[in-house]
């Protein structure tokens, strides 16, 4: 299955693990990320993951992050496809960046977007499904069965 991980499902090891909700999202995050290692799944990358990661202020997170770049089966481009579809996305309320990385995962064919932030896991978009790590490892045994 190609899935594709926000910036801020990469970034969740890094908050405050002494929320419950983030310790529990973390290990699935860690969970999946082992499951790509494995084959399992297919990682999506795009060019807004670029932009946003080289943001990061932490060098180490910087370095970490974008070492999953080289396990994408592809790297989905800002073309005009995406910019449009991501348009189209933010007329839902949800913000630029985190519409072009919904219209990137689109455009690339994945069948889930993985993402901790709660907005954007309210909001449903057509073509694909978005999905928490904790969810995902849910919807992951339901399809198995």
């Amino acid at each position: 299955m190609k899935i594709y991980l926000d910036n801020c499902c990469y970034n969740r090891p890094y908050d405050d693990q002494s929320y419950l909700n983030v310790s529990l999202e973390t290990q699935a995050k860690l969970r999946v990320q082992e499951e790509i290692r494995a084959g399992k799944h297919e990682l999506v990358w795009s060019a807004i993951e670029d932009y946003e990661n080289a943001q990061n202020p932490f060098e180490i997170r910087r370095d970490a992050i974008a070492q999953w770049r080289n396990l994408a089966v592809a790297v989905q481009k800002a073309d005009d496809g995406v910019v449009q579809n991501a348009k189209a996305i933010m007329q839902k309320g949800i913000k630029n960046k985190d519409a072009l990385h919904i219209a990137s995962a689109v455009a690339a064919g994945c069948e889930v977007f993985l993402t901790v932030d709660r907005k954007l896991l309210r909001t449903p978009v057509d073509g694909i499904k978005t999905l928490s790590p904790i969810d995902f490892l849910n919807y992951e045994e339901e399809s198995d069965d």
